[in-house]
């Protein structure tokens, strides 16, 4: 039987692709250590699992509905008027199935076939792949090194053509890590203003952050951006809850009504537990969040100056996120390897250190190296990093 044509072009997670294999590794013995997957390795904070716990004990466990709890988008909606100082209204707002079906449900509803949607890249893998399911065009734009991995308004402005429909503002991003300033914001915003496109702002690393540079959401910068921008967030990130499955979407009210939607006749609703652990997390004071950002932070200063001092290697310090992107592509070839995807594969096989290749990003120079793991994992896979640089040169 054939399959549907929308999903014979899919490319698998390159992702998902190397945390399974560097877990086959490990249920062999191998001593592995994966820098591969983008969560936070910290348990979710007490008081969410509390909250959890009270709401199925409460009996919390019917259908909700599709667009989320009314207690929930109201949350959100503080959040919003608290931390980015924006407002909208409940009926603006979606939660979802986790920020990725955020995304998945805005690109279906969204995008006829061959509209196009800007990506810059690097970019996260699902980006191209959920914008092909909905008969979309991809539309790659390059966000060079030299450049801090930023596209410029130019690029931007040269890239639009009559089909283009949307842009992805990825801020801070996954997987370099870099943060846009409100001034390279604004100029992005004007264009996209001049040509009336549509704004995705994926948000959802806004609270890991190790800069004295704000977060800004592009929607902050004035009244007709706000108008132009459909928000992308949730509490897998900010408050360890990958697992729980819990995003939203904030923006344009026909759009978000249009996503509860389809959503009322695919998911039915984001289950009703993790809505109210959500919740929790919302409402709480968010010091477990500063304590995880700070322990990133003091990762990234020690992993960053670890990698930069392997030979052949060099990389754009983040900003954000929980991710180093570094340039391999002198160290690969210096090593007598053809592509960094080899070189990666070879470096797992024979140090056991899964990396991620940037090929999946859009970026073929470079790797992910996710540094959501201990002090000590992340100093011996820097160690071993370099024993296999240096053992082959």
């Amino acid at each position: 039987m054939e399959l549907a044509k929308r999903v014979q072009t899919l490319t698998p997670s390159s992702t998902l692709a190397i945390t399974a294999k560097a877990k086959a590794l490990k249920q062999e013995g191998h001593d592995v250590i994966g820098l591969g997957a983008g969560e936070p390795d910290f348990n979710t904070p007490e008081h969410i699992l509390t909250a959890a716990s009270k709401a199925m004990h409460d009996g919390l466990t019917k259908y909700t509905p599709a667009g989320g709890t009314v207690e929930l988008k109201q949350a959100i909606v503080d959040k919003m008027k608290k931390d980015q100082g924006l407002t909208y209204a409940s009926e603006q707002v979606i939660v979802t199935t986790g920020a990725k079906h955020a995304l998945y449900t805005l690109f279906q509803v969204l995008l006829n076939p061959a509209d196009e949607v800007i990506v810059p890249a690097p970019y996260w893998v699902s980006y191209p792949e959920q914008i092909k399911l909905a008969e979309g065009t991809p539309v790659f734009l390059e966000a060079k090194e030299s450049n801090q991995f930023k596209i410029t308004p130019e690029q931007l402005e040269q890239t639009i053509t009559t089909k283009t429909k949307a842009v992805i503002i990825n801020s801070p991003s996954n997987p370099t890590g870099v943060m846009y300033t409100e001034e390279e914001l604004k100029a992005l915003g004007e264009v996209c203003l001049k040509h009336n496109i549509l704004i995705v702002s994926d948000e959802i690393y806004e609270k890991l952050i190790y800069t004295d540079q704000a977060h800004i959401s592009i929607a902050q910068i004035s009244s007709e951006l706000k108008e132009q921008t459909i928000i992308i967030n949730g509490v897998s990130k900010s408050h360890s809850m990958t697992g729980w499955r819990i995003g939203f979407a904030v923006g344009n009210q026909t759009i978000i009504k249009a996503m509860s939607n389809l959503a009322s006749h695919s998911t039915s609703n984001p289950t009703s537990i993790a809505q109210y652990a959500a919740l929790s997390a919302y409402t709480s004071s968010g010091e477990q969040v500063e304590v995880m950002r700070r322990a990133f932070e003091d990762r990234l200063a020690k992993l960053y100056d670890w990698i930069v001092d392997i030979p052949g290697i060099t990389c754009v310090k983040p900003k954000g996120a929980f991710y180093l992107f570094p340039n391999v592509s002198e160290a690969v070839k210096n090593n007598g390897f053809s592509t960094v995807d080899d070189w990666v594969k070879a470096l797992l096989e024979e140090e056991k250190v899964a990396l991620v290749p940037g090929s999946g990003f859009g970026s073929p120079n470079n790797v992910r190296l996710s540094y959501a793991t201990s002090l000590d994992q992340l100093e011996e896979a820097a160690k071993r990093i370099k024993r296999f640089v240096l053992n082959h040169q």
